[in-house]
């Protein structure tokens, strides 16, 4: 990674544009935990196109939850749709320096569908960095296909971190060790390593964590939680600025704690029903023409001088 790449991060602030396949929107900005709105155009307009310095905005993207090989009435096609997220990212007028995938790569994990997710995904033309979500670890190796193809310089199940533009990135596995019930687990090899990565880390450093299952309790009833997440999130307090980035639920839940805030993402294949909504998890199948509303891409932009974060979710509706 060169030094260009890296200089000019501001280690305090993050935009994060959660963005639906197209429509407008509206930017939620959160300082000291009360959030206020204004446009989408005024949040554009309002943006500038370089930092102080003269530095580039550095802006990232996360996809999630393509399921590679389903196709079942909530979305006959949701290789199609996983296509179609290719494109609109293509499209964008601002590439992103690099793309996190946060699970569920494939329905099934089987070869065949980990092949042609690569194949689809390969179309992106920036970095992209993996976390398994428990799809991806289905087959008789425990993860064996995931991380042949994603593994390489990971440790245990694939945890690793990078540094990029001074903003320390964290990917967690928290689905090879499911509970009963679905509940997510990291253990303490991987905790025993988080807390030796982020020792070095200055509590100035912006801090992006991403992993399948959110680390925080979204609903316990259906699994969409962590059991050992306290101790994880006691290692991330001390930093100024925790951007926890999340799939699995296929939807967007926000929640913050004091510097560190919690963001699950929609799915390119298909909707989940909201906690409780429903008598079980699992695809939930919606008018056709509502689909596109409830499927998405998000978009992460850091920028020098901006302390709040902003959200930008955009719909059809």
């Amino acid at each position: 990674m060169t030094d260009e790449v890296r200089e000019g991060m501001n280690r305090r602030s993050l935009l994060t544009q959660c963005a639906g396949w197209a429509g407008a929107g509206a930017l939620y900005t959160l300082t000291g935990g009360i959030a206020s709105s204004i446009s989408l155009d005024a949040a554009l307009a309002a943006t500038p196109r370089h930092g102080h310095g003269g530095t580039r905005p550095f802006t990232f993207l996360q996809i999630s939850d393509t399921h590679i090989g389903f196709d079942k009435p909530a979305n006959p096609n949701a290789r199609g749709t996983a296509i179609e997220a290719v494109e609109k990212i293509k499209a964008l007028p601002n590439k992103p320096d690099l793309i996190i995938h946060t699970g569920d790569i494939t329905h099934l994990s089987t070869d065949a569908q980990f092949d042609d997710a690569a194949q689809i995904l390969s179309g992106l033309g920036s970095p992209v960095f993996y976390v398994p979500g428990e799809h991806d670890f289905l087959d008789e190796g425990q993860g064996k296909n995931f991380l042949t193809r994603y593994g390489k310089g990971t440790l245990g199940t694939g945890w690793h971190s990078f540094d990029h533009n001074g903003v320390h990135f964290v990917a967690l596995n928290n689905v090879a060790n499911l509970k009963p019930g679905g509940m997510a687990h990291l253990g303490d090899d991987q905790l025993a390593w988080l807390r030796s990565d982020l020792a070095g880390q200055s509590a100035s450093t912006s801090i992006v964590v991403f992993g399948h299952i959110p680390l925080w309790t979204v609903y316990e009833q259906w699994g969409w939680g962590t059991d050992d997440s306290a101790q994880a999130l006691a290692l991330l307090r001390r930093f100024g600025s925790v951007t926890v980035l999340n799939g699995h639920i296929h939807q967007i839940i926000q929640k913050v704690e004091g510097n560190v805030s919690f963001h699950s993402a929609r799915s390119t294949a298909y909707p989940q029903p909201a906690p409780g909504a429903a008598p079980s998890p699992g695809p939930l199948k919606v008018p056709t023409e509502q689909l596109p509303t409830m499927l998405g891409i998000r978009t992460a932009r850091f920028m020098r001088g901006n302390e709040p974060i902003a959200l930008i979710d955009q719909s059809f509706a």
